[in-house]
């Protein structure tokens, strides 16, 4: 059984959420990904922060970087998955809520993400290609 451990790309990190969105957006560059799990004060998770959350939530409606927190873009229900969780589990978590990056947790602890580069690394041409034609069927760009 290939689990999310085996697929999930490893040493993943997070952001507290007080976290202003300059410095996460540092991160980022600095880790060479587009997204950040944001973290509460109990280190719980509680949204992710994206490259574009950056962009279009805070820098297009003329606010400063300097000044947002990234705790203030989270929104919704944050969506992870268990490490010994099955991959059927994950693309359907990921269909489900048509999410491109998983945070895999063990333990209550951030031990991974998931992200699309992971699953076509990782999966047969037929299951990228299925869960990739239900993701983004109706999807908005």
């Amino acid at each position: 059984m290939t689990t999310a451990r085996d697929i999930m790309h490893p040493g993943a990190a997070w952001i507290p959420e007080g976290v202003m969105l300059d410095r996460a957006a540092q991160l980022m560059r600095d880790l060479g990904v587009g997204a950040l799990p944001i973290s509460d004060e109990n280190e719980r998770l509680c949204g992710i922060l994206t490259d574009r959350d950056i962009v279009i939530g805070c820098v297009a409606t003329g606010r400063d970087p300097s000044r947002v927190t990234a705790g203030e873009l989270a929104q919704g229900t944050p969506r992870w998955i268990d490490a010994d969780a099955d991959v059927d589990e994950v693309l359907r978590e990921m269909e489900d809520h048509r999410i491109r990056r998983l945070p895999v947790i063990e333990n209550k602890r951030l031990v991974g993400m998931i992200s699309e580069a992971d699953l076509a690394q990782h999966l047969s041409e037929e299951q990228i290609g299925a869960w990739a034609e239900r993701i983004y069927a109706g999807s908005p760009a």
